[in-house]
């Protein structure tokens, strides 16, 4: 008879998270872009402003794609910063009842004791999909293990 399988041992803090995949292709599309519109802004016969704002427009794109690209999660000894694409959530590990990653979600989406749910983005299955699964089952152990335990509330 085979012996239950013990939960993965948990990474050690301080412990970053994010889709390093996506993370690249983005910001090398943000720069490919970047580069692409200031080189046609600077051959084509244009005036200056003209040139400034397909510059801009281009500087704006790889702008929006590095935002894309900053997502991450941040496991330390005091709780959990969660790093998204219009700003970043710090929450203490109490706050934190559950890490789920299920079928068809594009990333974490974190339980809160408040009864809310956060997405975590800097967990996502999209290009590296056993990756975020374990990413996401590290995160969920290290919530386990550094929360305190309310026998009333059991974690999910």
């Amino acid at each position: 008879m085979s012996e239950p399988s013990q939960p993965p041992a948990p990474p050690a803090l301080p412990v970053t998270f994010r889709p390093e995949r996506t993370r690249v292709i983005l910001l090398t599309a943000g720069l490919a872009i970047f580069l692409v519109v200031a080189a046609v802004a600077l051959l084509l016969d244009l005036g200056p402003g003209e040139r400034l704002t397909f510059i801009v427009t281009g500087a704006l794109m790889a702008w929006v794609l590095a935002r894309l690209g900053r997502v991450k999660v941040v496991a330390e000894e005091s709780g959990v910063t969660v790093v998204n694409i219009a700003g970043s959530r710090k929450l203490a590990w109490a706050e934190i009842v559950g890490v789920n990653l299920r079928v068809g979600d594009p990333w974490v989406f974190l339980d809160l004791s408040d009864g809310t749910s956060l997405a975590a983005l800097g967990i996502q299955p999209g290009v590296a999909k056993q990756r975020a699964i374990a990413d996401a089952r590290s995160l969920r152990t290290l919530v386990e293990q550094q929360a305190p335990r309310d026998p009333e509330f059991p974690r999910s």
